[in-house]
C-alpha cells in the first residue's frame, strides 16, 4: 500500500511534534505543513523540506492526493477545522479537546459518521504503555474492587487567555479517567479560582461520581511549586500509581490495600506487602498514537479515541465548566 499522505495544520507548540512523528513513520508521508505565521512556516519548512508549505488550511483540503489532515491549532478552532477536513473527504486527527461544547463535538462526530472517514482525537495518554498496563491490571481484578481514582496535573506553567486550567489540562485527565473507569459520571462538581487573570481559572478541583460507586478527583493547576502528572487508583486489594514525570518506574503497584479489621491499629492503619513496578515499554507514546491513526485509516477501523470518545470527554468538561461557573463568587 502507498504511504498515507498527511498534512499538519498548526505549527505552534505541539504541531511540529506531530509532523516529526508522521514524517518518520514508514507507512506515512508528510505532504503538507500549514500555519498562518510566516516565521513558523519558514522555520519548519526548512526542517520538513519535502513537504509543501501552506498559509491556509483550504490549500490542504483542496489537494485531491492528500489522505489525512492533522489539526493542531488553538482549541477554539478544532471543531471547525476538523469538520471542514472531513467534509473535504479527508481523514482527520484532531488534538484534544475535540471541541469547546457538546453541540460542536457532536456535529463533528456526526460528520465523520456520514462521510465514512476516520476521526481520531489526540487523547495522548490513552496510548501511553504505562496507563495501558494500569488499565490491564484494573480490568484483570489485580487491584481488587476499585474504590476511587485521583489525578494531579500541576505545574508553574504557561498561563492562557483563551482557556482555563479545566479545558487546557483537564482534557488529558478526564479522557484517562473515563477509560480507566469504563463508565460515564452521574455527578459532576468543580471548584476553582482565578488568581492571575480575571475570569480564567488557573486552579480547578473536580469531583466525579460514577454509577458503580467509584469516585474520581482531579487537581488541575498552573500555579503550583510541583510539576506532577500522576494518576492513582485505589482498590480493595492493591493500589497503583502512574507517574508520567518519573524517568523510571512510571507504574508502581502497592500489594496491600487496607485491613478491613482496623480495630487494633488505633489512629494508624499499617500497610504491609511488596511494592513493585511492572516492566513498561519505553516507546514514545506520541509515536504509538500516530501509528494508531495510520493503522485505523489503512484498516478502516475506528480508533480507540474516536469521535464518540472525544464527545464523551467534552460532555464531562462542559458539565464541569457549568459547575465551575455556578461556584464563582458573585460580583
Amino acid at each position: 500500500m502507498k504511504p498515507l499522505r498527511v498534512g499538519v495544520v498548526g505549527l505552534g507548540y505541539w504541531g511540529p511534534n506531530l509532523a516529526r512523528n508522521f514524517d518518520r513513520l514508514p507507512e506515512a508521508s508528510l505532504a503538507w505543513i500549514c500555519d498562518a505565521s510566516e516565521p513558523s512556516r519558514d522555520r519548519w519548512g526548512r526542517v520538513f523540506h519535502q513537504a509543501k508549505v501552506a498559509t491556509e488550511p483550504a490549500e490542504l483540503f483542496q489537494d485531491p492526493e492528500l489522505d489525512a489532515v492533522v489539526v493542531a491549532t488553538p482549541v477554539p478552532s478544532h471543531a471547525t477545522l476538523a469538520r471542514q477536513a472531513l467534509e473535504a473527504g479527508k481523514h482527520c486527527f484532531v488534538e484534544k479537546p475535540l471541541a469547546t461544547s457538546i453541540a460542536e463535538a457532536k456535529a463533528v462526530s456526526d460528520v465523520a459518521d456520514a462521510s465514512g472517514r476516520i476521526l481520531m482525537v489526540g487523547h495522548l495518554l490513552e496510548y501511553h504503555p504505562g496507563l495501558n498496563r494500569l488499565k490491564e491490571l484494573l480490568d484483570a481484578g489485580e487491584l481488587g474492587e476499585p474504590r476511587y481514582v485521583y489525578s494531579n496535573r500541576l505545574n508553574l506553567g504557561k498561563l492562557r487567555a483563551d482557556e482555563n486550567a479545566l479545558w487546557s489540562l483537564g482534557a488529558h485527565d478526564v479522557s484517562v479517567v473515563l477509560r480507566l473507569v469504563g463508565e460515564e459520571p452521574t455527578e459532576l462538581h468543580a471548584f476553582g479560582d482565578s488568581y492571575t487573570r480575571p475570569g480564567v481559572e488557573d486552579v480547578v478541583f473536580c469531583h466525579l461520581r460514577f454509577p458503580s460507586g467509584m469516585v474520581a478527583h482531579l487537581h488541575l493547576s498552573w500555579l503550583d511549586p510541583h510539576r506532577e502528572r500522576r494518576f492513582t487508583v485505589v482498590g480493595s486489594k492493591r493500589m497503583a500509581t502512574f507517574d508520567d514525570v518519573a524517568l523510571e518506574q512510571k507504574l508502581t503497584v502497592y500489594d496491600k490495600g487496607f485491613d478491613q479489621d482496623a480495630s487494633n491499629y488505633g489512629e494508624y492503619i499499617s500497610r504491609s506487602g511488596d511494592v513493585w513496578s511492572p516492566t513498561i515499554s519505553n516507546e514514545e507514546p506520541l509515536k504509538i498514537e500516530c501509528q494508531h491513526f495510520v493503522d485505523s485509516v489503512r484498516q478502516g477501523l475506528p480508533p480507540r479515541s474516536d469521535g464518540k470518545s472525544g464527545l464523551r470527554t467534552v460532555s464531562v468538561l462542559e458539565g464541569l465548566q457549568m459547575s465551575l461557573e455556578s461556584q464563582r463568587p458573585s460580583k
